[in-house]
This record gives C-alpha cells, structure tokens and sequence, in this order.
C-alpha cells in the first residue's frame, strides 16, 4: 500500500504574500505596485460607484498604512498620532518603519500600501551625508507636489490674523536633483534641472487645486531675472496653463520679494506655485507666520496614487529628541488630512480634528513653543481626553 498523497498547502497568508525587498531600480522605479494593497479603499471605491451609502461616519473597514517613524523629535510625534488614533477607535493597521529601516523596505512597504505617514528623516552635511532619503523618497514614487496649508489658528498668538493661503512646491527637479561636481580643487559646480513637462503638471495642478478648492489667484514665485533660462522655462509652462484657467487670477512675484511681502501682508497670497527650493524657503515663513514648524500639516502627491504625508516643517529636531518639548499640532493634523484624502474615514477626521483644535483654542495645554508650560505627551493625553469625552457625548 502507499501511503496517501499529502494535503495540499494552506492558502498563503497576508504574510506570505509580501513581497521580498527589492532595490530600488528593480522595484518602485520600475513601477511594480503588488496586489496585495490594502482593500479599504476598493472597497470603498466598489461602495461609492454603486451608490450604497455606510451606515454611520464611523463605518469603515480597516485601513493599513506605512508609518515611518522618523529620526529625531519623529518617533514621539508619531506616538501622539498612534494614541490619538487608538483613542478615536480608528481601524487602522500600521505598518511600521523604525529608523533603521532600510530605504528599500520603506519603498515597498508604501508602494504597497499607497498611503504613507512620515516623520521627518535626517540628512547629513556635507560630501560624506549621502544621498537624501527624503529625495529618494519622492523620486521613487514621483511625489510631485507637495501641498502645506498655510492658516492660522485660535489660541495662537501671532502677529497677523486670518492668514490662509497654499503653497504647491514642484518636489522632484531644480537644485534638489544633487548634482554637483568639483571642476578643480576649490572650485565647484552645482546643477539646477528645470523641464517644460514637470513645470507645465505642477502648475496645472496648482491651478485645479485652486480651481477645485474656490479660491481666486494663483501666484508663481520665481528668480528670473538672474535664472533667466531655468526658471524662465517655469514661468513659461505657468504662463501657458493659466491661459486654460480665465476664471482665475494669475501674477508672478520674485522670490525675495516674496519674502518680504510674506511678512508685510501675507493676505494678498491664496494659492502659490513654486520650483523646489524657493517653495521651501516660503514654506518655512508662512509656518512662521502661523506659530512655527509644530504646527503645520503638508502632504506629497504621485503621478501613481501614492501619498505620504508629513509635518509641514520638515525639522528633525536633533538637539530636542527625546526631552518632550516637540510639538505634535502639525503632525496630528497631518494624520487627519490622511484620513480624508483615503475617503470614507471623515468621521475619525473630525473627531480628531476638532479634539485638537479644541485643545489649541482653549490655550490650556501649549507645548512650550507656542508659549505655553506643557509637554509631547501632555498635549496628546489633552487631545486624548477631549476625543473620549466627544465620544461620550455622541453615545449619549
């Protein structure tokens, strides 16, 4: 007699499934994106084309979402996030990546999952600091606008009120490509890439956000009048887009005039559109207008559907990691824009999000930047607290 053929495998697990790390050219580059992405958002997509409504604001199937941790001050605004979340009851599923993840893991993690939310990474000064992995982030997964909201906030004190505008930085060319050469010793080079094709698309999408979002000017910041070619090719492709957009306003301003007209009257600005780098340099003194880079929420958007999501001030905090004196506003914020950007997840944005302004405008718990006497953890117990007793009041 011989002995029976034996049982078939088990199906594959969700485990199994995983796919093994690749580099990055092997992988993301080349676009593969596994199958095995989270079902949230199909199933929510099935939901809405066949017109079936969920039952309440709180129903939602599980979410998974890649939570970079960060270097420095990252880890403990990540940990607000994460309590935040468990607090509000959220079904989410993160797929963490600690420090010490690999570059490659981090890739594939968000490629599969397509939504990301980021602590901010480090980089290094100088010839030995490598390559950005905030770059590598963002060219792998051609995150080509990055979208901070800059707005003020009750319970903020600061020298002018009522500010609110946007600023949409093209993410992917201009000095922050990293090519640079020393010609002979002591003198070097360094490469400034502008394209018709980036520039017309950021543009473009600087122009539909306004246009979606009902505001009324679009303004291009740009140097050229010394960068005559590189940022006159911007110029150009901004030119060219808004001839397609008549029922909006569009003017151009000199990157420091800007500067100086961001601190006389931040009013007069709704929706900007800039080349890489002067977008950051704006970036960070519409956070200053608004109370620091604690504050301030911002996000990343691909070609591809992946987002990743972050503090608008990219600061590490090295020299304040650990002591909890970070400030978690922006990154609080941040997670709720992830939640409405997935679709179907509203009632836990609001949930949050108004938790953490109440806790802003009563001015009881401000971490020490904003003048304030508390700490990391006792601004998010704050929040933590005012979502369960939200909670409570809905129940009741």
């Amino acid at each position: 007699l011989t002995s029976p053929p034996p049982p078939p495998p088990p199906p594959p697990s969700i485990d199994l499934l995983e796919p093994k790390p690749m580099s990055l050219f092997q992988g993301v580059l080349r676009g593969v994106v596994p199958q095995c992405t989270r079902s949230s958002r199909s199933y929510l997509q099935t939901c809405a084309s066949r017109g079936i409504a969920t039952s309440s604001p709180f129903d939602a199937p599980r979410l998974r979402v890649t939570l970079i941790q960060g270097d420095g001050i990252g880890p403990e605004l990540c940990s607000s996030v994460v309590g935040a979340f468990s607090a509000a009851k959220v079904p989410i599923d993160w797929s963490i990546q600690p420090p010490s993840s690999s570059i490659d893991n981090v890739l594939m993690s968000i490629a599969r999952n397509q939504v990301c939310l980021k602590g901010p990474l480090s980089t290094s000064i100088g010839k030995s600091g490598g390559v950005s992995r905030n770059h590598m982030i963002r060219d792998a997964l051609n995150l080509f606008a990055n979208v901070v909201h800059i707005k003020s906030k009750e319970g903020i004190p600061t020298r002018h009120k009522n500010i609110d505008f946007v600023i949409i930085r093209e993410n992917t060319e201009g000095e922050y490509i990293g090519y640079e050469q020393e010609v002979v010793r002591g003198v070097v080079q360094s490469f400034k890439t502008i394209t018709r094709v980036r520039s017309v698309r950021i543009a473009r999408y600087a122009f539909e956000f306004a246009q979606r979002q009902g505001r009324k000017k679009v303004t291009a910041v740009h140097k050229a009048n010394i960068q005559k070619v590189s940022d006159g090719e911007f110029l150009k492709a901004c030119r060219d887009v808004a001839k397609e957009f008549p029922d909006i306003q569009y003017n151009e301003m000199i990157v420091d005039n800007t500067s100086m007209q961001l601190v006389m009257n931040p009013h007069q600005f709704d929706v900007m559109v800039t080349p890489n780098l002067y977008g950051t340099i704006v970036t960070n003194i519409g956070m200053g207008l608004v109370g620091g880079p604690g504050v301030v929420p911002s996000a990343n958007f691909g070609s591809r559907g992946d987002a990743v999501f972050e503090p608008g001030g990219r600061h590490v905090g090295m020299d304040i990691a650990g002591k909890d004196v970070a400030n978690p506003i922006g990154m609080l914020e941040t997670s709720v824009n992830m939640l409405r950007h997935v679709g179907g997840y509203d009632g836990y944005a609001d949930l949050i999000g108004r938790s953490v302004e109440k806790v802003v405008s009563d001015g009881k718990n401000l971490t020490r930047d904003l003048g304030g006497t508390v700490g990391t953890k006792a601004f998010t117990q704050a929040v933590i607290e005012q979502i369960t007793e939200y909670r409570e009041r809905e129940r009741a």
